[in-house]
């Protein structure tokens, strides 16, 4: 009798279990930083790259779709390989290491002393369900580290069209606008323009 309700037991949690998924996981999406330059330059500054800002839907890691009206919603079946603010900072630090022009690139709270912060807020990061565009838009600042002075401030935004309005159309597409934004940050924080 012990043996049998042991048995029950055990098919009965087999068969929760089997039931918890409730469906295809979603797949997950990774942005690229820019490649390696290639060409390191030993002078230049040395900057420590913040976390960027956002309203509470930027702040997950899902592909979010802006409807008609403003509305914003999350697109089924795919994520973020991490929260979105976590993924849009380290794809910063490493394309600017890779451009090979500063002297250092760090988090604030790697204990690395920095000329300058780079702090900047997510002000689109999604898909515009009206136009069929994947659009990023990024409000960047370079603060002086000693004095707390914003030295320059500027706003990126790149649009790249949607196939269609899915996990892996959108999520490519966001990466491609992304990595324009990315090679224009590079070359606002190396030259100053």
């Amino acid at each position: 009798m012990a043996r049998s309700s042991h048995l029950l037991a055990a098919a009965l949690l087999a068969a929760l279990l089997g039931g918890c998924g409730g469906g295809a996981a979603p797949l997950t999406f990774d942005l690229a930083a820019l490649p390696s330059a290639g060409r390191p330059v030993s002078a230049g500054r040395s900057i420590a790259v913040s976390e960027p800002v956002g309203i509470q839907p930027f702040e997950a890691d899902r592909i979010i779709v802006r409807e008609s009206g403003g509305a914003l919603a999350f697109l089924g079946g795919g994520q973020w390989a991490d929260r979105l603010p976590r993924l849009i900072q380290t794809r910063l630090l490493q394309s600017l290491e890779n451009s090979g022009r500063l002297r250092s690139v760090s988090r604030p709270g790697d204990k690395v002393v920095a000329d300058y912060q780079l702090i900047s807020e997510i002000r689109a990061f999604d898909i515009q369900a009206t136009t069929g565009e994947a659009v990023v838009d990024l409000s960047l600042k370079l603060v002086a580290d000693g004095t707390g002075k914003v030295t320059a401030a500027r706003i990126f935004t790149a649009r790249v069209p949607v196939a269609k309005i899915d996990a892996g159309n959108g999520a490519r597409a966001l990466d491609q606008a992304l990595t324009t934004v990315l090679a224009d940050v590079v070359r606002w924080v190396n030259t100053g323009r």
